[in-house]
């Protein structure tokens, strides 16, 4: 009997995460053009009409992202004056697993709106490779650099590091963190997280409810638990308490305790989940608390 309780134990496991780089990218690259304000599929949240940003402020465009000598065309949206790109603070947003930008329009739009008066500040969100029109397939060292050609871009139009705050949600935890912890073209000065990925291991856990290591299950390698020890920028953490998908005192919470730098924040939103903490949390609080954090030390 006890032979049979492992196997079945392990076959349980197994069929939970074999699938879990696959989970990880819930991408659909199907789609002929964006639609944003027009879009009728999967958004995260909904947002009435005061949160509409000017057409002469949207800026969608092609960039060139490179990886191990390969390049690849990914799409990007701007939004905010681009002539104002040497002076204004700007979020890199980088967005969660599913879909592509169309789905997370309206949380750029939020944030876009999340200062003391509306555009404030600027945005840059990409769609990585394999999501929407980007070219090529996901892959954990494609988010960092296809986030990192974004900045090129807005390093080629003005903004320095003391003007560039960071923010991963979910899978963008990832390419977040590690600008964060290892800059490449830029160096955010603060970063936030919302509702973050801690590890592989721990999604493996989690998912398996044993202790075995993510190997068992998977190639990909990101532990933000361990690389969040080398940010010392400030660090805004939120999340749901009703996430099932990470939870937050195990994913969330690791990455927050390991942060040594200076200053850092935090808010558990109770029942919200994985993709509606705004909506609970309430759109007006929820850019009041991203405004003050940016603003902070200002």
């Amino acid at each position: 009997m006890k032979i049979t309780f492992i196997y079945i134990a392990i076959a349980i496991a197994f069929s939970a995460c074999l699938g879990l780089d696959n989970n990880l990218y819930t991408n659909d690259n199907s789609i002929t053009e964006y639609k944003f304000d027009d879009y009728t599929g999967s958004k995260e949240i909904d947002l009435d009409e005061s949160y509409d940003i000017p057409e002469e402020d949207i800026h969608l465009m092609p960039l060139t992202s490179h990886l191990d000598g390969d390049a690849v065309k990914i799409w990007a949206i701007y939004l905010g004056k681009i002539e104002n790109i040497a002076t204004d603070t700007i979020i890199m947003y980088c967005h969660g697993n599913a879909d592509h930008m169309d789905n997370y329009w309206n949380r750029a739009k939020l944030l876009y709106h999340s200062g003391n008066e509306k555009g404030r500040y600027g945005l840059m969100m990409v769609d990585y490779r394999g999501y929407g029109l980007s070219e090529g397939d996901p892959i954990e060292s494609g988010l960092i650099v296809d986030v990192d050609a974004a900045l090129i871009w807005l390093k080629s139009n003005g903004l320095t590091d003391d003007r560039l705050v960071i923010y991963g949600y979910s899978l963008g935890s990832i390419p977040a963190t590690a600008h964060a912890a290892s800059p490449m073209s830029l160096k955010p000065s603060k970063l936030i997280l919302e509702n973050p990925i801690g590890s592989i291991t721990t999604m493996a856990q989690d998912a398996s409810t044993l202790s075995m290591p993510s190997t068992f299950f998977t190639d990909l390698e990101t532990d933000n638990i361990e690389t969040i020890k080398k940010v010392t920028q400030p660090l805004l953490w939120l999340a749901g308490e009703d996430d099932t998908f990470l939870y937050h005192l195990t994913h969330g919470k690791p990455i927050y305790d390991n942060h040594k730098g200076k200053f850092k924040d935090f808010e558990i939103i109770p029942k919200a989940v994985h993709n509606n903490l705004p909506k609970i949390m309430g759109y007006e609080a929820y850019a009041k608390k991203i405004g003050e954090f940016i603003r902070r030390n200002e």
